[in-house]
């Protein structure tokens, strides 16, 4: 079974210093990803003045997973094991959305399947975008065995 996994983020960064690392990890990702039913690895923007755009979006994913402070923190081995625990239940797409400046609206939580924080803290959405992307990576180099990630 493959596991597509996807970041619908907020905002515009065009070539941000924060997208190009973002897009580093994801290449990565992917690269290491596909022999372990990984695929995809994806960054998309959504315009966060069109609410009405990303929920059509992701009214269509069955397993939506929500960026946002209130979220539960999950270590980066227990990321890891839901990665690997959705991709063995069949579910063909995750997507991750990141809020942009004000966040993501209530209907997009409410779809939500998951909620996930990166603490307490608020960040700024540019950031979460590497951070998400940087913790995907390290999932999958978790779940292949590989050196990256030491505790």
């Amino acid at each position: 079974m493959a596991l597509a996994i996807d970041i619908l983020a907020g905002g515009r960064a065009k070539s941000a210093p924060e997208t190009v690392l973002a897009e580093s990890y994801l290449m990565r990702a992917r690269d290491a990803g596909r022999a372990l039913g990984l695929t995809s690895f994806v960054l998309a923007e959504y315009d966060e003045r069109r609410p009405e755009r990303i929920f059509e979006t992701v009214a269509s994913v069955p397993l939506v997973i929500a960026l946002d402070e209130r979220g539960k923190s999950l270590s980066s081995e227990e990321l890891s094991r839901e990665l690997a625990r959705w991709r063995d239940a069949g579910e063909p797409r995750a997507l991750f959305v990141i809020g942009g400046p004000d966040g993501l609206t209530a209907e997009v939580k409410r779809r939500a399947r998951a909620t996930l924080a990166f603490g307490t803290q608020t960040w700024p959405h540019l950031l979460v975008r590497t951070m998400l992307a940087e913790q995907l990576y390290r999932a999958v180099t978790i779940l292949s065995g590989h050196p990256y990630h030491r505790v």
